[in-house]
């Protein structure tokens, strides 16, 4: 699934003002839901596309949690609070001050708050502290609630056999309380602003390249100690975790913070092998997918093959000129997916003019009749030797481009729909589990 940390205004979870909050729109009240496998009510929480319908996660009046209207909830009891405040006291303080201080500021970038507290003076922040009590209070609160909420969740998921796979970003926002609480970690300017920021060159997406604005990171030690922290909080929380551009930890493209395109950037060296080692030796039970989509080279094919990393195969990239891709070439230890958050549906492509030679060689590769293009993505994706195969909830439906989910390089737009209650159909749990049986998945 996305990032489940606080969208933006935009709705983009991977613009968040924190690394390891969750957003606690995400639970919102429900009627009772069935529990076990015969359908009797149990109650009980659920995941909730909050916004509904078109509208996105972050379309809310602020994108901070706490004036999102979640004390519609019932709160956890104080004594559950603290003891989820003790247990996360590394990430939690800050950002419940770094909440309390946007919201007292009218949302203003930390970068333009009064000195002492960009700066982090002692006096200063004891004194903040002691001033918005009340308001940190209550961001704790709604992150213990969302912690209860989860594991309530996760632990109905694992009864009913099913495994939940999250998603790191690589970077992270620079207006966010991990940039506020550890500047030393990223390359910024004496102001706090970045001297560099990221992004991609032009790719398959854009030809003008992606231009993303988050800060670099100064990548050493104390980097590789604040990613393990975030990384253990993401598989205390999931089976397993996708981990965003692993491209980036080889080399990362680098963009002067004063240009206005990508095409401006070079690429820089990433910590390779270094952090890796570090990760393994502090979680040796990791469960991490690597998304090595884009330009390949044998550099990272060895990092990620070094440390036993799946990769990963998109079906939509796997039909042009370049044969290598085909899925008869695809490696088991690896993901195939029909398509991810950043493409169109499998329907959408398949109508794209612009694509109608790959949709052709499609369709003559997996045979079949010439409709229902997204089956044919799924049942292609599910023939693979790739020991993990993903099909969006879009492409199960049959969706079109309306239904897209992200276009890379592109600022608005994003991020908005939402899979109404009841859209997934007992005829498509039946066509999936017979293709699932069929292939022995």
């Amino acid at each position: 699934m996305l990032p489940i940390v606080p969208a933006d205004s935009g709705g983009s979870p991977y613009r968040s003002i924190s690394a390891f909050a969750g957003d606690p729109r995400l639970f919102e009240p429900s009627p009772s839901l069935p529990n076990t496998r015969d359908g009797r009510s149990g109650g009980g929480p659920h995941l909730h596309a909050a916004g509904g319908g078109s509208e996105p996660r972050g379309s809310m009046r602020s994108m901070l949690p706490g004036l999102t209207g979640i004390h519609a909830h019932p709160p956890p009891a104080i004594s559950d609070s603290d003891e989820f405040q003790r247990a996360n006291r590394a990430w939690l303080d800050d950002f419940a001050l770094f909440v309390a201080l946007k919201e007292e500021t009218s949302g203003a970038a930390w970068t333009s708050w009064p000195e002492p507290l960009r700066r982090r003076d002692p006096a200063a922040l004891v004194e903040a502290r002691r001033r918005l009590a009340p308001a940190l209070e209550r961001v704790v609160r709604e992150q213990a609630h969302f912690d209860r909420r989860w594991r309530e969740f996760k632990g109905r998921c694992e009864r009913a056999g099913v495994r939940l796979m999250g998603d790191v970003p690589i970077f992270v926002a620079h207006d966010s309380a991990d940039v506020w609480a550890h500047p030393e970690l990223f390359r910024l300017d004496p102001d706090g602003r970045p001297e560099v920021v990221t992004g991609v060159p032009p790719d398959y997406f854009n030809a003008e390249g992606q231009h993303w604005g988050n800060p670099h990171y100064r990548w050493g030690a104390p980097v590789f100690a604040w990613w393990i922290e975030r990384l253990g909080r993401a598989f205390s929380m999931f089976d397993a975790v996708r981990l965003d551009h692993f491209l980036g930890f080889l080399r990362a493209w680098e963009i002067p913070a004063t240009a206005t395109s990508a095409k401006d950037g070079r690429y820089v060296a990433g910590p390779g092998a270094a952090f890796f080692d570090a990760v393994t030796r502090a979680l040796p039970d990791r469960r991490l997918l690597a998304e090595d989509l884009g330009l390949q080279t044998a550099e990272s094919r060895e990092l990620r093959d070094a440390f036993g990393l799946p990769g990963m195969h998109v079906l939509q990239f796997s039909f042009g000129d370049d044969a290598f891709e085909r899925p008869h070439r695809f490696a088991p230890n690896s993901a195939v997916y029909t398509g991810t958050h950043d493409n169109d549906t499998a329907a959408g492509w398949a109508r794209d003019p612009n694509h109608a030679a790959e949709v052709e060689r499609m369709r003559r590769y997996f045979g079949g009749d010439d409709g229902d293009s997204h089956w044919r993505m799924i049942c292609g994706a599910w023939a693979t030797v790739c020991d993990l195969a993903i099909a969006p909830a879009q492409d199960l439906l049959g969706l079109g481009s309306e239904a897209r989910m992200n276009r890379p390089g592109v600022a608005t737009g994003n991020w908005r729909w939402r899979m109404e209650r009841g859209a997934l159909t007992p005829a498509i749990a039946d066509r999936l589990r017979d293709l699932t049986q069929l292939y022995g998945r």
